[in-house]
């Protein structure tokens, strides 16, 4: 008896440690996404979705509210998420229906959520309780409804709603009565795009304009030194430029005018792109944060993830996001923080289209796509069966940080949330590929973990690393993502030596961006902005030197630089240049 608590007891330290020393985090977030519930938009394949994140802080904890999950998440710590199950809307709508874009607000000790409707039979519901999931009807039916909402308290207690989704109509914005939650007189417009001056607000991929015009949506207001700043998701969400740009006014209703830096939460280049329709908001030591949705879109259109990203206002109260390397390894929240430094780890990608072996591939699905940086593309074995496994040669011995693993989801079964489901995996490291030694043992977890990230308590030497299935929840063993992270042992890449902006006279919107080629560089850096210290909008690029960036201001000059990056660190920024 005596020794089977001893076990419990170190199991328990054990446990206890490896939390305490989780000081990082690595988007897209590792949530359990549920699959796409509409039976209609799965017809390309079953696939998990998510997206137009709200996260308030309530009581000490974040409570995050996303589209179509049936419940909501809780975390003290932005990195351990559990979820709650709960469905919002009434029996009347369709079984497959939840919370779309919903709005959650903090009114003194209650929590309130509100989802996208445009009918007059949605009800506001409020609790002093969601970590119980104890909810109750604010009121049965808000009448004047609204998509993608956002209620705005503010500091004297008048309380506003904005909404809007459209590619014709603007964002609107309405005073509530905080107790019968009536609209006070009429909506007002607030603001509709303009892509004739702005570029990124251009629809599609390439930001052109092309099949359709762009959509304005997702509002989200922040009070900052009695200004609003009202944010807003465009031009699309199916796209690698989603981005959430802002207007800011002097007054919750406006007049609003566009803040020179736009968008302020971007992030076209990476492993995993897209950060529009998201929310700004606080940690506990209010520092301020902005969570948004990501982008795959290759098994429908809406196939979607959360990141997280570090925020703030500068020196001028110019709103920004920092998303920088924003899907390498982050740290936490810990304490106050000057957001524009980067909190970014230094544990640099190790792998990127290294030599990978497999135990088996699916059709076209083949092994180098779960190394090439491309949440898009993704490496499959023929089964889901315990024993597929895939090999990563990280080149030379390394000192390995972090493994971020991300699924695929071939061939998934389900549809709607899955709250019984999880992932089971051995992941092991090796000098020399014959003698192997285990970095993490995950054969008996029984969470859902589609983008699991394990940070090492302390960093190893290794050349290889294996990931060995043992269970997955459905479908075939398919990895968009092996990332590997930490320090190649070698050296940084040396400087650029010539960076180019050809920005033409026909459109002032668009640059090619084109510069010298390192030879020990895998990926760069553009930084660009509105003045030489307010480069905030960061675009990586792979195996490339040259650049399309279509998304400026027309009226304004834009300032430039860049750096090298590679398995061992980044170089120095090349001088800033100005594009008048």
């Amino acid at each position: 008896m005596k020794k089977k608590t001893l076990i419990l007891l170190c199991c328990i330290f054990i446990v206890v440690q490896m939390h305490a020393q989780q000081k990082t985090y690595c988007n897209p977030v590792n949530l359990d996404y549920g699959f796409l519930p509409i039976p209609n938009f799965a017809e390309w394949g079953k696939h998990r979705a998510t997206a137009d994140p709200v996260i308030v802080t309530y009581k000490g904890d974040y409570y995050l509210f996303s589209t179509n999950q049936w419940g909501y998440w809780w975390s003290s710590d932005l990195y351990n998420w559990h979820f709650i199950s709960r469905k919002f809307l009434k029996p009347w709508h369709h079984v497959y229906d939840d919370l779309c874009a919903p709005a959650v607000w903090v009114m003194g000790d209650t929590m309130l959520v509100f989802g996208s409707t445009y009918s007059t039979n949605f009800p506001i519901w409020m609790s002093t309780d969601p970590k119980n999931n104890q909810w109750k009807e604010a009121v049965d039916s808000f009448a004047i409804g609204g998509w993608d909402p956002d209620f705005f308290l503010d500091d004297d207690g008048k309380l506003y709603m904005y909404n809007g989704s459209s590619n014709k109509y603007p964002l609107y914005g309405i005073g509530i009565d905080r107790k019968t939650f009536q609209p006070i007189g009429t909506r007002k417009e607030m603001y509709l795009l303009e892509p004739d001056r702005y570029g990124w607000q251009r629809f599609g991929e390439y930001m052109d304009n092309t099949f359709l015009d762009p959509f304005i949506e997702g509002a989200w207001i922040t009070r900052h030194n009695n200004k609003y700043y009202l944010q807003y998701g465009a031009p699309g969400t199916e796209f690698s430029g989603y981005a959430d740009g802002v207007v800011v006014s002097d007054h919750p209703l406006g007049p609003f005018r566009p803040q020179m830096h736009n968008p302020f939460s971007f992030k076209p280049g990476g492993f995993v792109r897209g950060a529009g329709h998201g929310s700004t908001f606080q940690d506990t030591w209010q520092n301020y944060w902005h969570v948004s949705t990501m982008v795959i879109s290759v098994k429908n259109n809406f196939e979607r993830r959360i990141g997280i990203w570090p925020a703030g206002f500068d020196k001028d109260d110019m709103l920004y996001t920092n998303t920088t390397f924003g899907d390498y390894p982050h740290y936490l929240p810990n304490g106050v923080a000057d957001h524009l430094q980067s909190r970014f780890t230094g544990w640099m990608l190790l792998n990127y289209n290294k030599p990978v072996m497999v135990s088996s591939t699916y059709g076209g699905y083949l092994p180098n796509q779960a190394v090439d940086e491309n949440i898009k593309t993704y490496w499959s074995a023929a089964t889901g069966n315990k024993g597929e496994w895939i090999q990563t040669d990280l080149g030379n011995v390394s000192t390995v940080n972090a493994v971020q693993i991300n699924y695929a989801d071939q061939d998934a079964e389900f549809l709607g949330k899955q709250t019984n489901i999880y992932h089971q995996y051995k992941l092991h490291y090796s000098i020399d590929g014959k003698r192997w030694k285990v970095l993490a043992d995950k054969s008996a977890n029984r969470t859902d973990m589609p983008h699991d990230y394990i940070e090492l308590a302390e960093p190893v030497q290794a050349r290889f690393i294996k990931l060995e299935n043992i269970h997955i929840p459905t479908g075939k063993f398919a990895i968009s993502g092996l990332r590997v992270f930490g320090n190649g042992n070698g050296s940084k890449p040396d400087t650029v030596k010539s960076l180019i902006v050809l920005r033409t006279e026909k459109d002032k919107r668009s640059a090619w961006i084109k510069w010298s080629p390192v030879d020990n560089a895998y990926a760069y850096n553009i930084y660009t902005g509105i003045a030489p210290d307010k480069l905030y909008t960061c675009i990586m690029v792979h195996s490339a030197n040259e650049y399309y960036w279509k998304g400026m201001d027309k009226d304004i000059p834009y300032y430039f630089c860049i750096e090298s990056i590679n398995e061992n660190g980044v170089s120095a920024r090349t001088a800033v240049i100005e594009s008048p």
